[in-house]
This record gives C-alpha cells, sequence and structure tokens, in this order.
C-alpha cells in the first residue's frame, strides 16, 4: 500500500521548524530529508528513522523493523509520532549523525573509475569493432 500524501505533510508539520525538512515520492512511498540528508522513510503510512546512536539515545529502546521488503532495520516511531518536540530532536539528532551525501557528480566519476570487469571489457570491445 502506498503512503498518503497528507500523512507525509504531517509527519514535516510535527516535525516543524528545527530543521530543514522536505521530502520526494520514491516508487509510491516517500524520503524525507533533512538539510538535504534522508534522515527518515514513509511507508506504509509509517515513520521510519534512519537508526543511530544519539536517536537510540533519545528513544531508549525503539522498536526496530525494515520500511520495505530487504531493507535494513529503521526505528518505527509510532507512539512519538504526536509529541512535535520528540520528533523534531530526533530528526535534528539523527541528520547530525549521519554523512554528508556525495554529490552525483562525483558519484558518476567514481563509478566511472571502477575497473571493467573481462566480460564488460569484450562488450566494449565488440561495440566499437562494429562501428
Amino acid at each position: 500500500m502506498a503512503s498518503d500524501l497528507q500523512f507525509v505533510e504531517y509527519v514535516c508539520d510535527q516535525i516543524g521548524d528545527s530543521s530543514t525538512i522536505s521530502f520526494k515520492k520514491m516508487f509510491g512511498e516517500f524520503a524525507l530529508y533533512s538539510n538535504g540528508k534522508v534522515v527518515a522513510l514513509v511507508c506504509d503510512n509509517q515513520l521510519f528513522v534512519k537508526p543511530t546512536e544519539a536517536g537510540r539515545q533519545l528513544l531508549g529502546t525503539p522498536k526496530e523493523e525494515p520500511p520495505y521488503e530487504g531493507a535494513k532495520p529503521h526505528f518505527l516511531i509510532d507512539e512519538h509520532l504526536d509529541n512535535p518536540a520528540v520528533l523534531a530532536a530526533l530528526i535534528a539528532a539523527t541528520e547530525l549523525e549521519l554523512p554528508v551525501p556525495v554529490p552525483k557528480v562525483a558519484a558518476k566519476a567514481k563509478a566511472a573509475a571502477k575497473p571493467q570487469t573481462t566480460a564488460a571489457k569484450k562488450s566494449a570491445t565488440a561495440k566499437k569493432a562494429k562501428v
């Protein structure tokens, strides 16, 4: 079941002005960003925050579940969803602990610099030979 835009907007309103919050729709669900870092996911109208030590200290023993099949466990936020102070503090602490994302240009350059496998080299050589 895909998440509702209204639920995502409610979560963002609950977080408030503690940081710059935005969201992006991805595969029927949503990623929440704080100052450009993905800090949480909204899947099936549930809030999943990336696990960090700072978040664990704020929440105590949080419930952890994967937001979707095959994902790593995240903190499932249900009891604090209606508590703006806790939610804002959690998102701010999570954002501070997460690394700065690698710019896409740098990621593409890094991928291009990887050595090709033998099969990939043969395929590239075959394509050049046809031209």
